[in-house]
């Protein structure tokens, strides 16, 4: 196996897809940026602009490249022959009206859900990415930032840890070299760590010290409210001189999830163990006689933010797998319809 594609997260899953002469005729790349245009596509030592043509739009959003896919590119390094299967994807429902889904990245190993010690800290996002990080089958990493601007910063541990106690914690201050040792350890040789996060959370902060260099713009966040603007426009991949690859993603204003049943169910284990006992099977959790869920929240061993968020996302994940569904449908059903078209036009012409 080539160095480079190895040091790229180059593994026997992806090299065991292509077949001899695919090999042979083919150049085996990685997309390490993806903007509105174009992708770029490297192969450890060199990199290729490449222009995605009206065949990829025709296909629905989950079939195209993302940052993050292996692709197969033509000789002449100007169009993509083939998209490989990916082991991992991250996905959310695009924001705005149109429902579709919208790629974050493809074959992550570790997530690291940055949130930063300060106002910023939500346990419902945290929760939301992941919600993000099961449905993708990726190991996530709580990594708070900002550690030098708390007195008590082990009580922000201690709001993860109540979310779920086997959740590893990285608390960084991503301008002090020292305490990035933690973080630092998961970005191992060929791995990929994507970085996820509200904006000004100090994402780009945190990939430029863990790079030992500038790679990423960087901005202030706003006292008043330590709020920040996003500096990240689009995804990319940087390669870490000791190894590893770091992906920031955007700062997301909306990080809407679909598909999620599992994961909810494992993210949220002590409501579901709890709504199992309720008497009524389709107990709804509001005022109904014999609620586990309603008894625990009024002895105090259940958070009612924790109920409510659950509420709210399995609300929102089944209202939007729906619309997803008909969504696919509607697009079989397009589909069918060219295919006939098409086949009508052939046999005329003949």
């Amino acid at each position: 196996m080539n160095a480079e594609l190895a040091d790229l997260g180059l593994t026997p899953f992806f090299t065991q897809q292509l077949t001899p002469e695919e090999i042979e005729h083919g150049q085996l790349a990685r997309i390490v940026t993806v903007q509105r245009s174009h992708v770029i596509a490297s192969d450890g030592v060199d990199e290729w602009m490449i222009t995605l043509g009206g065949a990829w739009y025709q296909r629905s959003s989950e079939e195209r490249p993302t940052v993050g896919d292996w692709v197969l590119i033509d000789m002449p390094h100007e169009k993509i022959l083939r998209l490989l299967e990916r082991k991992s994807i991250f996905q959310r429902v695009a924001a705005g009206s149109k429902v579709d889904v919208q790629l974050i990245a493809a074959n992550v190993d570790t997530l690291f859900i940055v949130s930063s010690c300060n106002d910023d800290f939500n346990e419902s996002r945290l929760e939301r990415y992941l919600a993000l990080a099961h449905d993708a089958g990726v190991d996530p990493v709580i990594v708070l930032t900002k550690a030098d601007l708390v007195d008590d910063v082990e009580s922000y541990r201690d709001r993860v840890l109540a979310i779920d106690a086997a959740l590893p914690v990285e608390i960084v201050n991503a301008l002090d070299a020292d305490t990035l040792r933690g973080a630092t350890s998961w970005v191992t040789k060929g791995s990929t760590v994507a970085l996820v996060g509200s904006s000004g959370v100090g994402k780009s902060t945190l990939v430029n010290s863990l790079a030992g260099t500038q790679v990423m713009e960087t901005a202030a966040i706003r006292e008043q409210d330590a709020k920040g603007r996003h500096t990240t426009s689009y995804r990319a991949l940087h390669q870490l001189p000791g190894g590893g690859l770091l992906l920031d993603v955007p700062g997301m204003r909306e990080l809407k999830v679909a598909q999620l049943d599992t994961s909810l169910a494992e993210i949220f284990a002590d409501v579901d163990s709890l709504a199992k006992r309720c008497r009524f099977r389709d107990c709804e959790h509001n005022d109904e006689p014999g609620c586990a869920v309603r008894q625990a929240i009024e002895s105090g061993k259940l958070d009612e933010r924790r109920m409510s968020n659950y509420q709210k996302l399995v609300r929102e994940e089944a209202r939007n797998s729906a619309s997803l569904a008909e969504r696919h449908h509607q697009d079989r059903q397009l589909g069918k319809h060219i295919k006939q078209h098409l086949e009508l036009k052939r046999r005329r012409d003949t």
